[in-house]
């Protein structure tokens, strides 16, 4: 059985770096799997990139070009228009099957796929492949229907780039052999709800994570080498951009955290950021923070999980949540809100705390809740890493996906 993987990247970014588990776990079974890769910056010799740096730059350039006329919008909106030559690579390698992953940045236009033979499956990493341009819907349904007036476009217009974006989408795709793999079940909720995926086979199969890789160690040998404090209870908060996209929900947390300080919590507490540099004007939380910055590789991410007493997710919508799995696997309990991806993964008050939906006072007593207790915080870091072990461990997807390449195939 021979899969190829599409992807826009092979390791930069959260779902790049989902996609290459992929990758690498059907390797590990014995797979022949590769990925064809609109940038490449990893050294796997399965990898390859489609084209060179300054054609893949110039497409990415050309694919923007429709946003000229929404300067207003302030989302990250693809409208995947530019002509490719995937197709041709493709049959070259002549795969039994195709995973599309994270196909934007102008990497993979919407038509192209009617020009593969073999079965897709659609490893959905955000909410693009079934709206009209948008990543995340932000709380807007019209995905359900057929896009136009789109909010974050702010047009005003039934006719817009969101309803030009999904008739492309619902003109080239009707005939797809096409199967959808969500990572949680919020997003496989989201999916069967759209116009365009409406009726369509979609299973649930969480991302996956190196197990040998994150993994615990102690927690004063991490906060050493990261130069934190030893006699703090640490908080981890952290993703791409971590406090300044909204989605990520960081002035939630920031909601939080004012209350716990106002509940006497502020000489015990200390807040850990990455993902973020130190803002120019300071953030006064009523807590000292500890600004990582961006953390490239998985060794130094297991630092800051392994470091922390709590890791705080608070997303708004996440199709799944690699930073809260990543933090089970090395033993830190985890908070999230309801309604999301990060469901799936945090199991209420045995390895973490769910919170009502964006609810800031909840919030706060779920982080509260976690780390009040020092027993009951050493069964939420043993509950944790089971978790992990038991669902997130890379052979586990290797055998979902390949029971589900092979369903297809028979």
């Amino acid at each position: 059985m021979k899969i190829l993987h599409l992807s826009a990247f092979d390791v930069v970014g959260g779902a790049a770096r989902a996609a290459y588990r992929i990758h690498q776990s059907l390797e590990n079974a014995g797979v022949d799997s590769q990925m064809l890769v609109q940038y490449k910056k990893g050294s796997d010799s399965a990898v390859s990139a489609l084209e060179g740096k300054v054609r893949s730059r110039f497409r990415s350039l050309m694919n923007e070009l429709p946003m000229k006329l929404y300067p207003q919008c302030e989302h990250f909106f693809s409208p995947q228009w530019f002509p490719d030559t995937i197709a041709k690579k493709v049959k070259q390698i002549d795969p039994d099957i195709i995973n599309l992953n994270w196909i934007c940045n102008g990497y993979l236009p919407v038509e192209t796929l009617t020009k593969f033979n073999q079965p897709l499956v659609w490893t959905l990493q955000d909410m693009w492949s079934f709206t009209g341009g948008c990543h995340y819907s932000a709380g807007c349904d019209r995905y359900q229907k057929s896009c136009g007036n789109c909010p974050q476009l702010k047009s005003g217009k039934s006719w817009d780039l969101s309803s030009w974006v999904w008739q492309r989408k619902a003109n080239a795709w009707k005939d797809l052999n096409l199967t959808i793999v969500a990572p949680s079940s919020w997003m496989a909720k989201c999916a069967s709800s759209s116009s365009l995926f409406q009726g369509l086979p979609i299973e649930v199969i969480p991302f996956g994570l190196d197990t040998t890789i994150f993994k615990p160690i102690e927690q004063r040998v991490a906060r050493e080498e990261l130069n934190l404090p030893l006699d703090k209870q640490l908080v981890l908060f952290g993703a791409i951009d971590a406090t300044e996209d909204t989605r990520k929900g960081f002035h939630l947390l920031q909601a939080a955290l004012k209350q716990l300080h106002q509940a006497d919590w502020g000489d015990r507490l200390e807040l850990i950021v990455f993902g973020s540099s130190k803002p120019d004007q300071p953030i006064d939380l009523g807590f000292p923070i500890h600004y990582l910055g961006k953390l490239q590789d998985d060794l130094s991410l297991r630092m800051a999980y392994a470091a922390a007493d709590v890791m705080i997710a608070p997303s708004i919508q996440e199709a799944f949540g690699q930073t809260a799995s990543e933090s089970l696997a090395c033993g830190t309990p985890v908070v999230v809100f309801a309604n999301t991806g990060l469901e799936d993964i945090v199991d209420h008050q045995q390895n973490g705390y769910v919170a009502d939906y964006c609810d800031t006072e909840d919030l706060a007593r779920g982080i509260a809740w976690v780390l009040e207790e020092s027993e009951r915080h050493q069964r939420l870091r043993h509950a944790a890493r089971k978790k992990a072990e038991r669902e997130y461990a890379m052979e586990v997807q290797a055998h979902r996906y390949l029971s589900l390449f092979h369903k297809i195939l028979d």
